[in-house]
């Protein structure tokens, strides 16, 4: 276990370039009480095929950084790079999944997840082809015909991950996909979302509260300060998969993103 607190600095010239690049980023809202600075001066390198975990108070802009690497917004100042290139807006090399499901409630599970293939213009076999083992992938091959109001929350969720992943993006973002779920089924989809990222291998950012379902999840855990948000420190999280959270390893990592967390 070790603290990365300039990761970029240390990269070699024989390291490959990072996924996700962000150098001096800030980001400000205009609002009817004036200015409001959400993120000031945000450095952080993240590698092909990593999986990171954000971590932070609320209001530290870790959903502000997603959406930017998204595309949906932009920074105010800095460089936001993927794959080298400038973020210009939403692109079928970043999928994202949301909290609340975002599942159409008219169309089937298989027709949902079909979604963004269709929008592709993706061949009817093909489609076919994909949805099937999607479906297979995350478990649901025996409620395709289903509607969203018809399955749980932890269903609901899975039926996201499938859709984003029908696409193949490059990069998979997620915004706190299981914070309305109760403990047991939160836990039980870390280790899905694993198995999936294990087979898969995107590159994955993955916001969170929690402590524990930062370190189950993250290659690093990236923690941010209180606003105006900033990254804090990145601790690397070297413990083998699946993570044992009743061991002293476990125990270890979690005082120091939490020492990290409570003093930044």
């Amino acid at each position: 276990m070790s603290v990365d607190t300039d990761r970029s600095a240390a990269r070699t010239e024989t390291e490959p370039a990072p996924m996700i690049s962000a150098h001096d980023v800030g980001k400000e809202f205009r609002t009817s009480q004036g200015p409001f600075v959400a993120l000031d001066g945000l450095d952080l390198d993240i590698a092909a095929d990593e999986f990171i975990t954000v971590l932070g108070p609320s209001g530290c802009g870790k959903s502000t950084l997603l959406n930017m690497v998204a595309g949906f917004d932009h920074p105010t100042r800095g460089t936001l790079t993927v794959d080298g290139a400038p973020v210009t807006g939403p692109s079928p090399d970043k999928g994202v999944v949301f909290q609340d499901f975002a599942l159409f409630p008219w169309l089937s599970v298989y027709k949902n997840i079909a979604y963004g293939l269709r929008e592709a213009r993706v061949g009817a076999a093909e489609t076919r082809r994909i949805v099937d083992e999607m479906l297979e992938l995350v478990g649901l091959t025996t409620v395709a015909g289903h509607y969203p109001h018809q399955l749980s929350g932890g269903m609901k969720q899975r039926v996201s991950i499938a859709r984003v992943l029908a696409i193949d993006p490059k990069i998979l973002l997620m915004d706190e996909p299981f914070g309305a779920l109760d403990e047991l089924r939160r836990m039980q989809l870390q280790d899905e979302l694993l198995r999936i990222w294990q087979l898969r291998r995107k590159t994955a950012v993955f916001i969170t509260h929690s402590i524990d379902e930062a370190i189950v999840l993250g290659d690093r855990v990236v923690v941010m300060s209180a606003g105006p948000g900033r990254v804090a420190s990145v601790v690397d999280v070297d413990l083998e998969r699946p993570r044992d959270r009743t061991s002293d390893e476990f125990n270890a990592v979690r005082r120091t993103v939490s020492d990290v967390l409570w003093g930044s």
